[in-house]
């Protein structure tokens, strides 16, 4: 089986410059470790074997404000579709499993906000 292909939202990428700048001029060789250990470790594997990360959903919700938004953010995922989660270093990456491919949705270092699901999903 030749695995997945990798889809790579503009948030993703957006990310990764945000990282860059985050980390400054002293952690250039740190972000280019990064770049290197997603793009010949991480990805490929990922494309391989989609499931290798954590079910997003699956953490316990403890309020209620999160739970609504838990139950906004399963509506929006279609049948095929899976929110996974893999922290690596001092990295968290969001992707979705599709039939046609795996969506990188979002990378944050641990340091950083969290994640924004609007950009993902606009309000209908």
């Amino acid at each position: 089986m030749a695995g997945k292909q990798p889809v790579f939202t503009e948030n993703f990428s957006a990310n990764l410059t945000a990282i860059e700048t985050f980390l400054g001029p002293e952690g250039a060789a740190v972000f280019q470790r990064l770049l290197a250990r997603l793009f010949d470790d991480i990805i490929p594997t990922f494309c391989r074997f989609p499931k290798s990360g954590r079910a997003f959903l699956s953490h316990p919700v403890r309020s209620a404000e999160a739970r609504t938004l838990a139950k906004r953010l399963r509506t929006r995922l279609q049948d095929a579709e899976a929110l996974r989660e893999f922290i690596v270093e001092d990295y968290l990456v969001l992707y979705l499993i599709r039939r046609e491919g795996v969506a990188f949705l979002s990378i944050k270092h641990h340091r950083q906000l969290s994640f924004d699901f609007r950009k993902f999903w606009q309000e209908s």
